[in-house]
Formats: structure tokens, sequence, C-alpha cells
């Protein structure tokens, strides 16, 4: 009997340890957290002043199924001010958050049998959302030495006659790296649909890094408020899709979400216009995090293939203390009150990295990477057992 679809799913491992963190902490064990993507800052004050003067409104009806105007029309003005491209406001969907909006996207590429190319390492949910549809996720390693850019070659011998589209993420969860122009035009030529996720685009230190609607305008993308804004908790992402596909896109978000929170779309309005100190802190902040971070690992021994530029991650490789670090990173929450990813759920091949996140205070990881040290002293760290 074949599987349910609901049994192909497999946990996301990052929520279960931080779950498993919260129940320690709740037992009165301090956890230093460097396992969650999430930032540590509050929301920009402007943005929960709108949100509180669009509640003392009543603003608290449904909106258009494709969103507020005035919210596409900012993301609109914000993609040309920021890649010199203009998107049509009704080419835009407002969704609540990104993950509703990919699996939207892929809802209306896809039919069972189909493959979408996944390049590794991956956000670790893309497989299960291409898996609950039916199709089949095509995985193709990026190498470290490569800065963890997508293979083109390696990805043109993996296309088939079912290959529908491939998926993007830059700046990259895990890796931190960012996308170069002559790459997303070599992605491009290969004729498949692509799904560009650019939740990260913001987040990035000293170099730029481009929308693939400044190769192609036949492409969805993903972004939204929760990363660059600080804005997890309200929920709000939109997706950029080609016109052939609005029509369809919208019919299933009117039947399946309705609309997204009208609350956070009129505060999505102020972050768009109002939040750029705020960004700029926050971003000055992360970097003085990020050059932290990746000094005491170096001292620490671990490999880093490449420095990132992007997002708010270090993806460190390993390999030269144990092939898996799923026991290791178990081990350092249970015995040490330290949360970090494993490697393994961006990809089987790299299982024998680890993703840290620098989202928390300097001062937070610093106690992290010191308690770090102190299990490293230990020598529980058995080398390739």
């Amino acid at each position: 009997m074949p599987l349910r679809r609901t049994e192909i799913i497999t946990p996301f491992m990052v929520m279960d340890l931080l779950e498993r963190a919260k129940l320690l902490e709740a037992q009165g064990r301090e956890v230093i957290h460097l396992e969650i993507g999430e930032p540590d800052f509050d929301t920009p004050r402007c943005v929960k002043e709108a949100a509180i003067q669009a509640l003392e409104a009543n603003e608290t009806h449904y909106t258009h199924s494709l969103g507020l105007m005035e919210l596409r029309e900012a993301i609109s003005q914000q993609y040309l001010k920021e890649y010199n491209v203009y998107v049509p406001p009704d080419q835009i969907l407002v969704t609540s958050g990104t993950s509703p909006g990919f699996l939207l996207i892929l809802s209306v590429i896809l039919e069972p049998g189909d493959e979408v190319i996944v390049p590794e390492p991956y956000y670790p949910c893309y497989p299960n959302f291409i898996q609950y549809l039916g199709a089949v996720p095509i995985f193709v390693r990026s190498e470290p030495e490569a800065g963890f850019l997508p293979d083109v070659a390696r990805i043109k011998k993996r296309i088939g006659p079912r290959t529908k589209a491939i998926i993007i993420n830059f700046p990259s969860n895990p890796t931190g790296q960012i996308i170069d122009k002559k790459t997303l035009e070599a992605i491009a030529s290969l004729g498949l649909t692509i799904v560009s996720d650019e939740i990260y685009h913001g987040l990035v230190y000293g170099e730029r890094c481009p929308s693939i609607l400044e190769v192609t305008q036949d492409a969805f993308v993903l972004n939204g408020f929760s990363k660059r804004y600080a804005m997890t908790g309200w929920r709000l992402g939109y997706v950029i899709a080609p016109n052939t596909y609005m029509r369809e896109i919208q019919k299933l978000q009117q039947n399946f979400l309705i609309s997204a929170n009208s609350i956070s779309q009129r505060a999505a309005i102020a972050a768009l216009r109002d939040a750029r100190e705020d960004l700029i802190r926050m971003l000055s902040v992360y970097d003085e995090r990020r050059t932290y971070m990746l000094k005491r690992l170096g001292e620490l021994g671990f490999y880093l293939p490449i420095e990132p530029k992007g997002a708010f991650y270090v993806f460190c490789d390993l390999g030269h203390i144990h092939h898996d670090s799923v026991e290791l990173v178990w081990k350092l929450l249970e015995d040490f009150g330290v949360a970090v990813t494993p490697g393994g759920e961006f990809g089987k091949s790299f299982r024998s990295y680890v993703r840290f996140s620098y989202a928390n205070s300097l001062q937070n990881i610093e106690k992290g990477l010191n308690r770090i040290e102190a299990f490293l002293n230990t020598g529980q760290w058995k080398r390739n057992s």
C-alpha cells in the first residue's frame, strides 16, 4: 500500500530542537539558541504603530485576495528601486507568510510525477512541499569549493522529460552565500520554471545579491517581511508571478486562504516606507555578530568553506570530528545547553555539517561558543566513529 501524503512528510528538525530546548528552559535550564532562523530584534516601532492605527480604524475585514493595492504598489516600488525591475502590482499576491506562497506556486506548476531540481544544500521544507503534491525532488549537490553555488552543468544532466522547475534560494539558508548575475543567467538558460526564494534579500554584508527578475521575468519570486523586518509572527509574505499564472494562483488563494491578514498588510506598508533606519541598524548588528562568529569558529578548528555574505547563518563542516552531526547536536543541547542545527537537514550529502545562526545577541553567541569549546575539550566528540 502506498504511503499517505502526510506520512511522506519528514519532521522539521530545527523545530524539534527548539521545542526540546523550550522544555529544558521550562525546567530551569539555560539554553543558548544558535539554531533558529528568527531575528531576535523587536519589530520596528513604525510597523507596530501602523498596526495599532489599523486596528483603531477597524480595518479588520477581508482584503482583496491579491492583497491591499497600496501594499502591492509599495512592493512594486521596492523592486524598482532595489533591482531596477518593474513588477506590475497585478502580478503580486500577498500571502500569509512565504510558506503558503510556496505551496501555491508549486500547486500551479506541478502535476503528480513531475520533477523539481533542488540544489543541495536546501531549505528543509522544499522536498516536503514537492512530495506532498505528488511530485519528485531531484537533488543536485552544490560543491563547497564552488561556494555552494548551483552547478549548472551538473543540473543540466539531471533534466528529464518530467522536469518542470528549479528552486533557488539566495542569500542562502543555510550557507549565507549570495549569487551572482552570471550564475542566474546560466540557470535561466536551462529553460526550466524558476522559483526564487528571496526571503533573505536585504540581509547582505558588503555585496549585492541580484534578484532573478533582473535576468528573466519568466520566474516566480518568494519574498516577505519575516527576516528583513523582524516580523516572523506577523505571518506576511508575497509571491511575484508571471502574468500567465496569476488567475490560477489567485483562485487557489481565494479558495484555500481567502486573503492575508489585514492588519499585517497595513503594518507591512509602514515597513517598506518608514523602517529604513531600523534596517540599517539591524544589519550593522548582524554584521558585527557575523564577524565575531566566523573568527571564533575558525579558532575552534571548524572548517568554513566560504565566508557568508548574507542572511544570518554560518555553515561549517565538522567531518574531521564526526561523519554525522545529528548525534553531536543533540548531545550539545542536552549536556551543554546550546542548540544548533545539523547539516543533514539541508541535504544528505551535508550530514557532517552544522548550521549556526547569529540571530542572537553577541553576549549569547559568545557564551554559546564558549560552551562548545568546553564540549570540545571534554573529548566527547569522537573522530569519525
